[in-house]
This record gives structure tokens, sequence and C-alpha cells, in this order.
């Protein structure tokens, strides 16, 4: 598309993408050095044209040599041109936020709708189109890419796309060109508050999703969480144990691999047998049921479909190495959901955790994670998990605290760490390797290192 059809300007030169980060543009890219929260893409424009942008635009002069365009608006602007550029009409979205359970949730209804409506999924573990999988940088991209892949969604003729969305998705407003169909709150418990300061600034950010939502789209709440009772809407399905909501949650009997629960509603009680255990888990696709409720789906469609869903990527995924123990592998990384986890297994004195915290987040909940863990469990194993630029030996010591418990080891490693508890594993034993799910890198200073999880235990077995 010519630039002088993007934005108003007398510049025909043919642009072929739309980049804000220098690292991954192209040639024929227009380049926005958007100011951002941690950095100011000015500074890289220089390298954004040595990968082939062919024209700028910042927010103050950078060169004659290269055609810059200046705007006192370059946020506005962005979201302008990938607007004229991108062609995302007619794509409902389900946006689902909320501290944790934002990837089971999306994920489930992704499997459910898979079979009745070309949709798509997008979050923490990437893009999903058809059988199709493409990584992404963010749980919620940053505009560009975000963008890019509605219209990768458009291409491959989807009509919807259930996607997480971040609380610093939010707080960025990387999402607030879009509208949403439906928007669903999981929980909110304290998370980020490196980031957002104080629980009411976080609960406030969360909230502003409302804002994004069609006027004729609903809003789906958790009603027994407390931070969600203040989320009002014209359009409010409420779910949960309490009678007072919307749909009730009971009778709820768990077995290792399968959990069966009922729920009821005005007109309705429906019978549910979900291989994704745990009470967190009823929770996640009760609201599952109910976006694929308001879709259109009959109640055998959803109920077939949530009877027969594949485990969740990283979230409380058992491996089976043909090993007489279990392993669990789960991004778990709030007390939330660490303590929903651990609480989701009968037999605690059998739980050995491998657990980390990511540096350059909140301080105060490491303790508080350690604490829980030390005294929940029967070891725990403290390793690094994206320590950034603290010391990780720092951050195990910030986890033990201040705990008189000693059923742990350190082992700063991670690799050797998951070695170690492996090779220390006894029948019965559930090894529970936590923080990091399948994520595919380490985050050390500012960069991104290649490691996983899963590849470390698969590894192991393959070497033993």
């Amino acid at each position: 598309m010519k630039l002088n059809n993007l934005m108003n300007c007398d510049y025909d030169i043919e642009i072929s993408g739309i980049s804000t980060d220098s690292r991954f543009t192209k040639k024929g890219d227009l380049f926005f050095a958007v100011n951002g929260f941690n950095v100011d893409h000015f500074d890289f424009i220089d390298q954004a044209i040595q990968n082939g942008a062919v024209a700028i635009v910042s927010d103050r002069k950078y060169s004659d040599e290269i055609i810059n365009i200046v705007t006192d608006d370059i946020d506005g602007l962005l979201v302008e041109v990938l607007n004229k550029f991108y062609d995302i009409s007619d794509i409902s979205l389900i946006g689902i936020t909320g501290t944790d359970g934002k990837t089971t949730t999306s994920s489930v209804i992704y499997q459910i709708l898979s079979p009745y409506i070309n949709n798509a999924y997008l979050g923490t573990n990437g893009l999903d189109i058809k059988n199709k999988h493409y990584n992404t940088s963010n749980t919620t991209p940053c505009v560009d890419e975000l963008y890019k892949c509605l219209n990768l969604v458009k291409n491959n003729k989807c009509s919807h796309v259930v996607m997480e969305v971040s609380s610093e998705a939010l707080l960025h407003k990387r999402v607030d060109s879009l509208k949403f169909k439906i928007v669903c709150f999981t929980n909110i418990t304290e998370d980020h508050l490196n980031v957002h300061k104080t629980l009411d600034n976080y609960i406030n950010c969360k909230r502003h999703l409302l804002d994004l939502l069609n006027d004729d789209g609903f809003a789906i709440v958790n009603g027994d969480d407390k931070n969600c009772k203040s989320i009002l809407h014209n359009n409010l399905i409420t779910f949960g144990f309490d009678d007072d909501n919307d749909y009730v949650i009971y009778n709820v009997n768990s077995s290792r691999k399968f959990v069966n629960f009922s729920v009821k509603c005005v007109n309705n009680n429906i019978d549910i047998c979900s291989p994704l255990t745990g009470t967190y888990n009823v929770y996640n696709v009760t609201m599952a049921y109910i976006v694929c409720h308001l879709l259109k789906l009959s109640d055998k469609q959803i109920i077939d479909g949530i009877r027969n869903l594949k485990p969740i990527s990283g979230r409380r995924e058992f491996l089976n190495f043909g090993q007489d123990y279990d392993i669990v592998l789960d991004y778990a990384h709030t007390l939330n959901g660490i303590k929903s986890l651990v609480n989701s297994f009968n037999d605690k004195n059998q739980l050995i955790v491998v657990t980390g915290a990511a540096g350059g987040r909140e301080v105060s909940k490491r303790e508080k994670i350690g604490k829980f863990l030390l005294e929940n469990t029967f070891k725990v194993i403290f390793t690094m998990d994206d320590p950034r630029f603290e010391d990780p030996k720092k951050i195990v010591n910030d986890m033990i605290g201040n705990c008189k418990n000693t059923n742990y080891e350190i082992i700063i490693d991670r690799e050797k760490a998951i070695n170690y508890a492996l090779s220390n594993a006894k029948e019965n034993n559930i090894i529970l390797i936590i923080g990091k799910g399948r994520d595919n890198y380490m985050a050390i200073e500012n960069n991104k290192i290649k490691y996983c999880d899963y590849d470390v235990i698969a590894n192991y077995f393959n070497h033993k």
C-alpha cells in the first residue's frame, strides 16, 4: 500500500509492513518510533533502517536522509494506519482477563468452538488458527503485532477470536482500538503490583475491558471473587458456587482423571464431565460453557466438547514418560494460582515442588509463596525463574524469608534442579514443576536464552 494512502502526506512510496520493534523490522516497512513505557523506540531508528525500513514516523525530527513523518500523536496515527493497512473487520472478539485462568479458559473455549465455528486462539501460548500455530511475543501482543495476528485470522476466514487480555495490555492501551462481543473476568487477586502499584489500580485497569465491550455485548464474571463484585454492566452474567449467581455450580465430584459437576441457571440444569481437574478448572470450564452458550452452541455440543478436551499446554499438564510417579508442569506463578494448584492434589505429602520467582517483579509476594509451599508440600526445590537483572540467589532467599521449615533444597540452575527432583523421585510422588509452563526461554538480563522445562524433562528420560 502507498504511504500517501495510509496517511496525509505526498509520498507515494510502497509500504510492505508496519513495525514498532526495530529488531523485527523488515525490508519495505514503515517504522513507528513510539515512546514505550520502558524504552523510547526513537533510539532504535538506526537499527530499523538497517533492517529495511523505508520510512519513519516519530514524535520529533530524526533525519532528512529518509522519509520522516513527524507527528504529535504517534500512538493515534499508528492505530489509524494499522486500520487502513490491515483488514480486521467483522471479527467477533471474546476477551478473557483475570489474574489466573486466562490461558485455560481461552483454550477451552477455542477447543469447544472449533468443530462448529471457525475461530482462533490468541494468548500466552501464541496464536492458533485451524491447527496451525504461530509464536507471539506477549500474552497480548503489542498493537502492531496484534493487528498482524488479527489480519492473519481474517485471511484464514475465521469469524471469532478468543484472546487473553492482560492487565499490562489494558494499561498500555494495546487493545483500546478494538471492540469485544464478550468479555470475561476469571478472578482478580494481587499481581503485577510492581507495575500497577496498588490493588485498586490493578482492579480498575482490569475493569477498563468493560469500556471496550460492544453496546449489546455481555460481561461474564466470577461472582464468587470478592474483587470481581465491583464489576457492573447492563448485560452482566455471574457464575460460581454462591447461590446468588446466575449460573450456580454444585455437586462437584473429583477423581484423578476427571471432575464431574453440575450447573444450574434459570431454565436449565446441566451435568458436566471434564478432564481438567481441580476446583479452579471447574470455574474455568463453567465460564467456557457460558461463552459457548451465548454463541448459540447447544448443550450437547458444549458438554461433548468439554468431555473431549485435550490437555492445555503447560497448565496442570501431566507428563508420562513411563515413570512410576507423576510429573506435572504448570505455569502457576501467583500466590492464588499456586494455592489453587497445590490444593487440587489430595495427598500433599507426596508433592515435591520445583519453583522460583521472576526477577523485576513484585518482591512482596515471594515470601508468601515460599512460606505456603514450605508449609503445604513435602519438599521444595528453589531455583531460578526469569531472574532478569536480579541475583537468583537473592530471589530464593526472599522466597524462604523467615520461614523456619527446612524441607527444601536450593539448586539455582533450573535444569539441574529439575533433574535432581526427577532422579530423587519415589513411587507415588508428584513432581510439580511450576512457574514457566511451556515457556521457551529464560529471561536473563536483557536476553531471552533458549530454555524449556518440558525439554529438560524429556531429555532426562531420553538419556536415562
